[in-house]
């Protein structure tokens, strides 16, 4: 008879997924302040909309991220999750 061994991930405490949450937020902020920029803006940036390209690029790089660690979560061993805390 095999033992099941009960497996833990980080969860919301793995780092990958609060870099995911940041990129996606100033992301988010760059792509809502290059599509609403004016052509004077545009203008200064050589005629590229570098906000609305640099936000669409974290959105997808944060995307990314989320599928990283959707797919392949960190797992906590079941030994060292339940240990107390010993003080020395």
């Amino acid at each position: 008879m095999a033992t099941e061994t009960s497996k833990r991930t980080a969860g919301a405490f793995d780092i990958r997924l609060i870099i995911a949450v940041l990129f996606f937020l100033y992301g988010l902020v760059l792509t809502v302040l290059g599509a609403t920029a004016s052509p004077e803006d545009v203008a200064k940036a050589a005629g590229m909309n570098i906000n609305l390209w640099s936000g669409v690029g974290m959105l997808v790089f944060a995307v990314l991220f989320a599928l990283w660690v959707r797919l392949r979560p960190i797992v906590v061993p079941a030994d060292v999750a339940e240990e107390p805390a010993t003080e020395h």
